[in-house]
């Protein structure tokens, strides 16, 4: 009965955090509805950020994006087209001094599909060699702390605020010297939702045993949808840590709305503006993804959306005003099919 109970369906379904996006958001779709009608435009929302591919709504290109950053805020990145040669790619990334391990990553992508933690060169041949769209090789961030930032700056105002922090935890086991890595994944519902993709990255360590106390990275993407455990810590957007990432988002030009995923040393460090990069700017299509904390009922999570998405129709209307267009109903279905497509892609590939 206890098995019966920890089956995949059951766990997501006890858990709202793991329903599909479209089941959680359709009950306010009418209030985007309405939101839509007072802007004439149902896709109000590409005109927040006018330097941002539709606002960062969809089919933005994360090299554009960090290239709005000020250098030092972000690792050394690198674009590249599919079909480029290995030895290409490879005499680039040591010109760069890029290194390993590196992070591998479609330039246009959501949910941490496509992303890989690349350890050596063998590994990064058989990522170009299977990758289908444009990608991104990048330094690695060794900082062991990672949270993402939500940011708003409301319409005429000298600087933004903080609405949201949530502290993303990887997926990590720690051994007790008995059970096998099979058992301590199976043993943590969390962990038990990722098993596919757990056993197929460690196929021949399944069976062995950790040492009491021995930690193992399994995996190392703060990503919701891969297992990482969100955690609410937005009580922390006060003082010197708030002034600092207000500080940080108003240096991005015309950043209006969105969320910063930062990898960071210490919180004081972070209350420095010190020993922090930049990992990955989302725009206007960014969640508030402190709502995904397991102790937030999912009333709560429609509240905080709502409460958002206010701001975010007042940033995009002003910014309209201001001449920035909407992206039209026409061009936004053609970004939607050419999205899909790089998704059936990447999905094809199992990336």
């Amino acid at each position: 009965m206890k098995q019966i109970l920890r089956s995949p369906f059951l766990i997501k379904l006890r858990h709202w955090e793991y329903w599909n996006s479209k089941i959680v958001y359709a009950p306010l779709y009418p209030y985007w509805l309405w939101l839509s009608i007072k802007a004439r435009s149902i896709y109000f929302l590409t005109a927040a950020n006018p330097l941002i591919r539709n606002g960062g709504f969809i089919m933005e290109s994360k090299k554009d994006v960090y290239d709005l950053l000020p250098k030092e805020f972000y690792p050394t990145t690198l674009l590249f087209k599919p079909g480029t040669s290995i030895a290409e790619v490879c005499k680039l990334v040591n010109e760069a001094a890029i290194g390993y391990p590196l992070i591998a990553k479609p330039d246009i992508g959501e949910r941490g599909m496509g992303v890989k933690k690349i350890e050596n060169e063998v590994a990064l041949s058989d990522y170009v060699a299977n990758m289908p769209v444009p990608y991104l090789i990048q330094k690695y961030v060794s900082y062991e702390n990672e949270v993402g930032v939500f940011y708003c700056k409301p319409p005429n105002a000298e600087k933004g605020y903080i609405s949201g922090i949530v502290n993303k935890e990887p997926v990590v086991v720690t051994g007790d010297g008995v059970s096998t890595l099979t058992q301590l994944v199976l043993n943590n519902d969390r962990y038990l939702l990722q098993w596919d993709q757990i056993s197929a990255t460690f196929p021949n360590k399944l069976d062995a045993i950790l040492a009491k106390g021995e930690a193992m990275v399994l995996v190392p993407y703060g990503n919701h949808c891969r297992g990482a455990k969100f955690t609410d810590e937005t009580f922390r957007a006060v003082g010197n840590l708030s002034e600092s990432l207000v500080r940080i988002c108003n240096s991005i030009p015309e950043f209006y709305y969105g969320r910063l995923d930062l990898k960071f040393k210490s919180w004081e460090a972070l209350e420095q503006g010190k020993d922090f990069s930049i990992i990955e700017l989302n725009g206007s299509g960014s969640e508030p993804t402190h709502i995904y904390d397991p102790g937030h009922s999912l009333f709560w999570a429609w509240r905080e959306i709502i409460k958002h998405w206010k701001v975010l129709y007042a940033i995009s209307k002003a910014n309209n005003k201001k001449g920035v267009n909407y992206t039209s109903l026409a061009q936004s279905l053609r970004d939607a099919r050419e999205f899909k497509s790089i998704q059936t892609l990447l999905t094809s590939r199992n990336w």
